[in-house]
């Protein structure tokens, strides 16, 4: 089926604008909604002056909003969330808070009778240590003392309550479990690591390694990842269905920062803080975080392709560039049809 008019929550963040640079370069009509608290319109810049892109800022919390725009649509993408460790440690009611918005907007699309994607979380899996880890798997969270297991118990509940959704109204609602995503226009200012030590190095600074840095992730594209969330909806069997996308390709936390100093040419040195300087004696981390792809690769052949060598050269160019195509950046009321919350 095709969808020529899509909504994506959030796509004005990391993950939301690479989707949306996709599905307008597939001919579909993009309404952007987001509130600009943690995406920026620095993301989809090169996009404004499409005639199909449509930008409303306005809040997620906003429900008449949220309504409107979810019965104006045939395809519901949701990525606004709380990002990154430093926000879900530093500021956890925002972080629950998120949770009532996704459970709006999915009464909204049941309502409507609106198919919608939403992104997950490898943070579901919570400390479980039965990899790699399967969709089907039992996960294992921490105390509610911890403050990092609040977005997973969130995300988990918001996946509870898409499914419950399909079981009774039968509303296509497809679940994605995104693992660790990079690439160009991250940030780190919420704690996301590979684009806070490219920077550093690009800067001489020191890259600061939390932990003994042996903590292990798996670092997949945002275009590979954007790929999945694009095409997921398009194949029935997997709506109803829990979906791991990411990478399989494991590295140490200390041994991406070593690659990063390496490709970028950086005389930056190493430094270890430990968990509970960075996040306080409350922040509970997992020693390895790698996913089953067998679901995503019998839906939609799913393969990633892109080395982690290929995106760290990748994030180092963008963020090169950043300062310059900021001063370059046009107009946003002269680019694009802005509306704000709760226009008509």
């Amino acid at each position: 089926m095709r969808y020529d008019r899509v909504l994506v929550t959030g796509g004005a963040g990391f993950i939301g604008s690479h989707l949306v640079e996709r599905l307008l370069a597939e001919g579909s009509e993009v309404t952007v909604l987001d509130d600009l608290s943690t995406g920026s319109l620095r993301n989809i810049r090169h996009l404004l002056r499409n005639p199909r892109l449509r930008l409303v800022v306005a809040s997620i919390h906003d429900q008449p909003v949220v309504d409107r725009e979810v019965a104006g649509h045939q395809l519901v993408y949701h990525l606004a969330s709380a990002v990154g460790v430093d926000l879900v440690v530093k500021q956890p009611v925002k972080t629950v808070e998120s949770l009532a918005s996704t459970l709006d907007l999915l009464r909204a699309c049941a309502r409507h009778r609106r198919p919608v994607l939403l992104t997950s979380t490898s943070e579901v899996y919570g400390r479980s240590t039965a990899l790699p880890f399967r969709e089907a798997d039992e996960v294992v969270m921490g105390a509610t003392t911890q403050r990092r297991w609040a977005y997973a118990c969130g995300k988990a509940f918001s996946e509870f309550f898409a499914l419950a959704y399909h079981h009774e109204t039968g509303v296509p609602v497809y679940v994605v479990r995104l693992f660790n995503t990079v690439g160009p226009r991250q940030n780190g200012e919420h704690g996301m690591v590979l684009p806070r030590f490219v920077a550093s190095a690009l800067a001489g600074r020191p890259l600061v390694v939390h932990g003994d840095g042996e903590q292990r992730r798996c670092f997949a594209s945002v275009r590979e990842v954007v790929r999945a969330l694009a095409t997921l909806p398009h194949r029935s069997a997997a709506a109803g269905q829990v979906v791991n996308v990411g990478s399989e390709e494991e590295v140490s936390i200390r041994g991406l920062a070593l690659r990063v100093v390496a490709l970028t040419g950086s005389s930056s040195v190493i430094e270890h803080v430990s968990h509970a300087t960075a996040y306080g004696d409350s922040f509970d981390d997992v020693p390895r975080r790698v996913p089953d792809l067998a679901r995503a690769r019998e839906l939609i052949g799913w393969r990633h392709e892109t080395s982690l060598d290929q995106i760290i050269l990748e994030v180092a160019s963008s963020l090169r560039g950043e300062d310059r195509g900021a001063r370059a950046m046009p107009r946003a009321d002269t680019a694009v049809s802005v509306e704000a919350g709760g226009a008509a």
